[in-house]
């Protein structure tokens, strides 16, 4: 059974692509898999990952201030939630993705109207209260729940931790489906010059968050934490926005095809990395560990 779990979760970007192709064929297969399912999904994945985090994990990562700020805004949006779902999946620093995507939403209630008016000539105000309840509800309440079991109930944390990574792949692919069903007659009528340029501008956010960090001397799992962060953005940030302070309609469907592109991108680049874990390194850089499907448990006291 361990096995097959194991390979089920490495096949983590072909149920992707396949979910992504079916909701393409037929969207209501995945359509009514939104709004509320997608928050309490990411809740749920959320305090999985926290399960495998320990307060040590926060500790370490918070004595490195330079990584946690080179996760840097995207366009014009903070990092997104789903960018912690793909770092977990792709065993990399989760408790530095969580504190990067943190910070850039909160930069994101100055940054993004400052932005917006640089690059769009509007003024698009972001609703700080929403936002910050937002991120309560979806990744601080669940964290802090996980990590509050991690401690204090670690044979009930031992046997949930197998199946944890594959119900993370199940709820992601579900989630990108439903994006990618969402916004289907969208893709499939928009321009391939707006395809073309939302993808590169993603692609383009995972290549230069890797290669930026690998420049500043970090190793390959923060590296590809970063890669990841940068990558994956709050496109439903995005879209609500656009639809709020544009007259045009429109506007809201590079937003749309935006979280299609970065949850397919950023699923494949998962499933690959998990599949060639990084060399071992040592040196300051290289002390928050990457997340396995086993983490360490503490024996219980009991």
């Amino acid at each position: 059974m361990p096995r097959l779990l194991h390979l089920l979760t490495n096949l983590f970007p072909v149920w992707v692509v396949l979910g992504g192709i079916l909701a393409l064929i037929h969207p209501p297969l995945f359509t009514w898999f939104s709004n509320e399912w997608i928050t309490w999904g990411l809740a749920v994945i959320m305090l999985g990952m926290g399960i495998t985090l320990s307060v040590d994990d926060f500790k370490r990562v918070m004595k490195m201030p330079r990584a946690i700020a080179v996760g840097i805004l995207v366009g014009c949006c903070p990092g997104g939630t789903a960018s912690n779902v793909v770092n977990y999946l792709a065993r990399a620093n989760v408790a530095l993705s969580v504190l990067m995507t943190m910070c850039s939403t909160f930069g994101a209630i100055v940054m993004t109207p400052l932005l917006t008016k640089w690059l769009a000539g509007t003024l698009v105000p972001v609703p700080a209260w929403g936002l910050f309840l937002s991120t309560v509800q979806v990744v601080l309440v669940p964290l802090i729940l996980g990590l509050a079991l991690h401690h204090l109930t670690p044979r009930l944390v031992k046997t949930v931790l197998p199946v944890a990574p594959l119900v993370s792949v199940i709820t992601i692919v579900l989630i990108c489906a439903s994006i990618v069903g969402g916004s289907a007659e969208q893709v499939k009528k928009s321009g391939g010059l707006l395809l073309l340029a939302v993808f590169l501008l993603h692609a383009g956010g995972f290549f230069l968050g890797y290669l930026f960090a690998r420049a500043l001397g970090y190793d390959q799992i923060i590296s590809r934490t970063i890669s990841i962060e940068v990558g994956m953005q709050n496109s439903g940030l995005g879209a609500v926005l656009a639809r709020r302070h544009f007259n045009d309609p429109l506007t809201a469907l590079p937003c749309a095809i935006s979280a299609t592109f970065h949850s397919v991108i950023g699923s494949i680049l998962a499933g690959i990395w998990r599949l060639r874990p990084p060399r071992t390194q040592v040196g300051e850089h290289a002390r928050p560990r990457a997340l396995s499907d086993t983490p360490r448990v503490r024996p219980s006291a009991d």
